[in-house]
């Protein structure tokens, strides 16, 4: 699936991933390739990208938004305090503030 991350700002993160998760408004939920269409609102909390390798992501620039997972380096987490989320035709896109 490819995951777009957008913020008023900025494109935080744009690349394909194994799955993300997210922090809907009614609990925590997580995507993975080929799922259904939605669109959902988002709330305070983590996005947790699982990404297929860090091979070809770069970090560098993001004034310090993303974050590689001590444990998991196929892990990367951004904070947010709300957005939305469209998943459509295989792609993501999150606005998040």
């Amino acid at each position: 699936m490819f995951l777009e991350i957008v913020t008023p700002e900025a494109i935080l993160f744009s690349s394909e991933v194994d799955a993300v998760s997210v922090p809907g408004v009614n609990g925590e939920f997580q995507m993975l390739d080929n799922h259904a269409p939605i669109v959902s609102v988002l709330k305070e909390g983590v996005i947790k990208i699982h990404v297929h390798s860090q091979d070809h992501l770069v970090l560098d620039d993001l004034h310090g938004k993303l974050e590689q997972q001590n444990d998991d380096d196929k892990i990367i987490t951004l904070a947010i305090n709300s957005g939305t989320l469209e998943l459509n035709d295989n792609k993501a896109i999150i606005l998040a503030d």
